[in-house]
């Protein structure tokens, strides 16, 4: 009886061999949220009109799956694009918009977002930040044509979408993301539910009115070598940081930075910054906000409101940037305030007077709420 109830069990936990070559879908947490943070309003797109991208999908199938022709046929062009748009009225899919970004534009700018993944990792062009961002291997080399063919075969598998699809295309630029180890924006998720979810709880409680400023907000800068954790600048911000606490200036600091300095580095700035405050200087943990994903000055700015708001601090006082005296003068220059016009298409906030020359007062922006991937890495 016993030898029958055994064969019984295996017989019940053995698979059952579907006969069919259509691919299945498979969840993929890396590719899943990575997708998610870098093209939200794409993802919520859903099909378009049938025949709407015919022209599309036969520019793909005459490339016979040579790589590098696939890649730039899957490039998203002007014409691609305006079919889309065209599109959003007909097949009754409309992504919610963000802060004052419309529902048109927010999906340009992600079809543009694709096409900087497309060409910088499947093609090997220069970004926008090539010493930070660019594939792992020399695009002279075997080693990432090869690299780009994976990403397509991956995508191929992994997707149950035709080729000309949005939805093929997310999923052929998160692929080279993926070859290319590029997918840092996956790492800390969900971050409030983990590592802020003490600050949140705190949030919750805290009389804003009893301290000078809500937030005190440290900025990383990055080692120029792959084997320093912690540069001698990033240093001097959590001293900095830590004077400011225990001074009662603000009841939380906010440390922001991703692993950017130098390119391949394993390294994220703000995980090692707090870090030091933890251990050196014996802040508590749950005082300390983690912001792991700024690549940029600017996006240090940005991302540090959208913290606040995702954990319930107010935006109506100010905060208190502390950084080093060089970056310091750099954040209130006309070439900063440009460049956040330029690389943003908005200001993240005001700057205010200057307490120190470590200490510069900023009032956050609600702007900063938008989803505006001109730096897809940097969404």
């Amino acid at each position: 009886m016993r030898l029958i109830l055994a064969a019984l069990a295996m017989t019940a936990a053995a698979p059952v061999w579907a006969e069919t070559s259509a691919p299945v879908a498979v969840s993929d947490t890396v590719v899943d949220t990575l997708s998610e943070r870098l093209f939200p309003m794409l993802g919520a797109l859903g099909r378009l009109p049938a025949g709407a991208l015919d022209t599309r999908a036969r520019r793909i199938a005459a490339c016979g799956g040579v790589p590098a022709c696939v890649i730039e046929a899957t490039i998203w062009t002007d014409q691609d694009r305006a079919m889309v748009v065209a599109s959003l009225s007909k097949n009754g899919a409309r992504p919610k918009s963000n802060a004052d970004l419309s529902v048109v534009a927010g999906i340009d700018q992600e079809l543009e977002a694709l096409n900087v993944v497309l060409r910088v990792y499947g093609l090997g062009l220069p970004g926008r930040y090539p010493k930070i961002d660019g594939p792992i291997f020399a695009t002279d080399t075997p080693f990432f044509a090869d690299s780009v063919k994976v990403a397509i075969d991956t995508a191929r598998v992994a997707s149950v979408a035709p080729p000309a699809t949005i939805a093929a295309s997310v999923r052929l630029a998160v692929a080279l993301l993926d070859a290319n180890d590029a997918t840092a924006a996956t790492r800390f998720e969900p971050l409030d539910q983990r590592e802020n979810a003490g600050a949140r709880t705190l949030a919750a409680r805290t009389d804003w009115k009893a301290f000078r400023y809500s937030l005190l907000i440290v900025p990383g800068v990055g080692p120029e070598d792959t084997g320093t954790e912690l540069s001698p600048r990033s240093k001097l911000h959590a001293l900095l940081a830590a004077q400011r606490y225990r001074q009662g200036l603000a009841p939380f600091i906010l440390v922001s930075g991703s692993a950017v300095h130098p390119r391949g580095t394993r390294f994220v700035e703000a995980v090692e910054i707090r870090r030091a405050l933890i251990e050196r200087y014996g802040i508590p943990a749950d005082r300390v906000i983690l912001e792991p994903y700024a690549r940029h000055t600017t996006t240090n700015l940005r991302n540090a409101t959208r913290r606040m708001v995702a954990l319930g601090i107010p935006l109506d006082r100010p905060t208190l940037i502390v950084t080093d005296a060089e970056q310091s003068k750099y954040i209130e220059s006309q070439t900063f305030t440009d460049r956040n016009r330029t690389e943003l298409g908005y200001l993240p906030g005001t700057v205010g007077r200057r307490p120190s020359a470590y200490d510069l007062e900023f009032q956050p922006s609600r702007l900063s709420l938008r989803q505006d991937p001109r730096d897809p890495l940097d969404p």
